[in-house]
């Protein structure tokens, strides 16, 4: 299945990209590849994240690539990546 990055997600990686690498340009890389990475996963199996507990939607997921979230919707054909965040983080959309 594709897997579709939105401007949100890929601002929100480039952010924490961009903070890592304050301290480490080598962790920040390490780091960011490794979210990037379960986006196969997520092509292979959809299912396999949780539902976003804040959601509750079935189409609505996440997997988690530690400490970060990785959220994601399943449309018929494509599955767009919505977000990625610090897992001590409130989503926004949580109130």
């Amino acid at each position: 299945m594709k897997v579709v990055w939105t401007p949100v997600a890929e601002g929100q990686l480039r952010a924490i990209h961009g903070y890592l690498s304050l301290t480490s340009a080598l962790r920040a890389k390490r780091i960011v590849d490794r979210i990037t990475m379960r986006s196969k996963q997520i092509a292979m199996y959809p299912n396999s994240g949780r539902k976003v507990p804040e959601v509750g939607l079935p189409q609505i997921r996440e997997v988690i690539e530690a400490p970060y979230r990785i959220i994601y919707r399943i449309k018929p054909g494509q599955i767009d990546i919505i977000a990625v965040m610090h897992g001590a983080m409130k989503a926004p959309w949580s109130g």
